[in-house]
């Protein structure tokens, strides 16, 4: 069964948003001297953007396997 392309390029669009908003709060927290949340939620963005990667790949195509 193919991949569901359509679906899956809207949830890396998702992602992508909550990306942009978890950075956001990351950035707040460091304005805020709150280092500890920050470096948490940097980890957080930085999973959110392999994710998008990875479904990236997968709706390019370049992610399959044969």
């Amino acid at each position: 069964m193919p991949a569901p392309i359509a679906e899956l390029s809207s949830l890396a669009s998702a992602l992508d948003e909550l990306r942009r908003r978890v950075s956001a709060i990351a950035d707040r927290a460091v304005a805020e001297d709150d280092d500890d949340t920050a470096g948490e939620l940097y980890a957080v963005e930085r999973s959110l953007i392999g994710a998008a990667r990875r479904l990236g790949r997968i709706t390019s195509g370049t992610g399959r396997r044969a």
